[in-house]
């Protein structure tokens, strides 16, 4: 039987604001299908999200088995020369020992036990954001707090000076951007300045911190070792550079969304702050997972097909793409128990959202800390607050968030 074929125009506005209804019906009657424009196979439910992401047949890239040539791929696209200076040493997209090196002497440096020392740090910074704000009784919640509590976080454990803060934001904006399906010229143009740049200023820190170490993640990077192997300059600073674009977009678009999918739903709503008032840690990290388990701020990832292949019944060709929507298999009734309703105390929840397998989410611990001391904070300082206006959604699916959450309070 051949594979459906069907189009959804992920970037339009409207799915990108509420793409439930399609893919529920996508998963009830056509849970793997073609998809002719963006040439990619997508799946939708759990259970197949599941297992491809754990299958070594599919891989974030192939250039570790193949050369160009012999899958037919075409050269490099000399318009995105300074962006694929940085995206050709980040591990999330290597495979193989190339991957396992990097991501192993990361590990070393970026351990549990680094991430929860941060959480007095976080906590600090959190009330910063607020104090900023609390007299003027509203704010817009991205921009005053969502935004600047990981961005400060990560630029923290990095070690780079408050100076050269400034950039960060934009730059991992733009270079995010070449992730999206379909990107403009202009934006080709702003990822190569920002990786290029990024890439120059981390470089900089680096030389500096060999000669002046410090108690900061890139001194780590640049000191550490496993049995003999060590990060390549390019490697530590497009590791650098990923730490804070992965480290921050998840927590930006989860605790905006988050907070949102809290307004509106006030029973949950009031559970949130019952387990902030009670301190019920328990009860928070479960809702965490909830929050992004109900509205996935990562929700489509892709993987290159390695070898002929089929998965239940569906044939897949080497060399072609699949895409895995996360956010669909989040909802999926099959796997989980009213999928559709936000249950903040949720036990059964294995949430795709930060992946599965070899390239599981290194970030995972950070981005839960991190909202769970945002929630914490904002209920016990502000427990009055509400929305005071229409949340607006930035463009884009594959990194999907919010423009704008003006709040009250």
């Amino acid at each position: 039987m051949p594979t459906p074929t069907h189009h959804i125009d992920i970037n339009h506005p409207d799915f990108i604001a509420s793409p439930y209804a399609q893919l529920k019906a996508l998963r009830d009657e056509s849970p793997a299908y073609h998809d002719p424009v963006w040439d990619k196979t997508f799946f939708t439910r759990h259970a197949d999200i599941t297992s491809l992401l754990r299958d070594k047949r599919l891989g974030r890239t192939m250039l570790h088995l193949y050369s160009r040539e012999e899958i037919g791929w075409p050269p490099p696209d000399p318009r995105t020369k300074g962006f694929r200076g940085y995206q050709d040493n980040v591990f999330m997209d290597m495979e193989g020992k190339s991957h396992a090196r990097i991501r192993s002497l990361v590990t070393k440096v970026f351990t549990p036990k680094r991430v929860e020392s941060l959480r007095g740090r976080l906590e600090q910074t959190t009330h910063r954001l607020i104090d900023a704000v609390e007299a003027d009784g509203r704010c817009d919640f991205v921009h005053a707090i969502a935004e600047p509590l990981p961005v400060t976080m990560i630029a923290d454990l990095l070690g780079i000076p408050e100076a050269q803060r400034g950039n960060l934001r934009p730059w991992s904006n733009a270079i995010v951007k070449m992730y999206e399906l379909g990107y403009t010229d202009e934006q080709v143009e702003a990822a190569n300045r920002a990786a290029s740049d990024f890439m120059e200023m981390v470089g900089a820190l680096a030389e500096e911190r060999r000669a002046h170490p410090q108690d900061d993640l890139i001194t780590d990077l640049v000191q550490v070792t496993d049995q003999g192997e060590t990060l390549t300059e390019n490697e530590l600073r497009a590791t650098s550079i990923f730490l804070l674009n992965a480290g921050h977009e998840a927590t930006v678009n989860g605790s905006s969304l988050g907070l949102r999918a809290l307004f509106q739903n006030p029973s949950q709503f009031e559970t949130m702050k019952e387990a902030v008032y009670q301190n019920n840690t328990s009860l928070l990290k479960t809702a965490v997972d909830e929050l992004l388990r109900y509205e996935t701020p990562l929700p489509m990832f892709q993987r290159y097909v390695l070898e002929d292949m089929e998965i239940n019944g569906v044939p897949l060709e080497r060399g072609s793409e699949v895409g895995l929507f996360y956010i669909s298999g989040n909802r999926d009734s099959a796997r989980f128990e009213r999928p559709d309703e936000l249950i903040l105390s949720r036990q059964d929840n294995p949430l795709l959202t930060f992946g599965l397998g070899t390239h599981y989410c290194l970030g995972a611990p950070l981005a839960r800390l991190e909202l769970q001391v945002l929630f914490s904070v904002l209920f016990q300082r502000l427990p009055n607050v509400r929305a005071a206006g229409e949340a607006q959604f930035a463009k884009g699916f594959v990194i999907r968030g919010l423009e704008k959450l003006p709040i009250e309070f």
